[in-house]
């Protein structure tokens, strides 16, 4: 495996990874603001890759993280009636700073290493769980990591974030 030195990311992802024990492969590739822009480089990886949105709620106290395949067509108003959380819209790159550590094009579960309020609530299309590995940047657009999906639920006990499977 590359030293963790050698990796593109954030340190903390694979810091954290290595503790808890889960593997991952690692692709790098060039600055992918968009999952459509990213499917050019995911020929041959063997993975669900995902789309993560994050979202906050009208008053602006309550902000979600909403994971899916990438290939799903999401309706914001379906999704307002499934989270049953209000009216819901994109939160903005101050917000994704401040409670994940990211900048926009790199969202990412693993910016709840950052949320150390335990914060953002994590909502997780049921579907993924039927898959073997899944894929996400390491909180940087110039990378992806592809994780076994059992080992992405212990990641995310892991940081104490309130999380739930939903159906999209």
């Amino acid at each position: 495996m590359t030293s963790c030195m050698q990796l593109r990311g954030d340190p903390l992802v694979y810091e954290t990874l290595q503790r808890l024990n889960i593997s991952f492969d690692y692709y790098e590739h060039p600055p992918v603001p968009t999952v459509e822009e990213a499917t050019k480089y995911w020929k041959g990886i063997d993975s669900t890759h995902c789309k993560n949105l994050f979202l906050r709620n009208h008053k602006g106290d309550r902000h979600y993280l909403v994971i899916l395949e990438y290939t799903q067509v999401l309706n914001i108003h379906q999704l307002e009636r499934v989270l049953n959380q209000g009216k819901l819209t994109f939160a903005s790159p101050q917000r994704l700073l401040k409670y994940l550590g990211l900048t926009p094009g790199s969202v990412s579960p693993f910016g709840l290493l950052h949320d150390t309020s335990h914060h953002v609530q994590v909502f997780i299309d049921s579907q993924l769980c039927q898959t073997h590995h899944l894929s996400f940047h390491p909180n940087l657009n110039t990378a992806s990591l592809v994780i076994p999906t059992r080992d992405f639920f212990i990641f995310l006990a892991w940081t104490g974030n309130p999380y739930e499977l939903i159906t999209i």
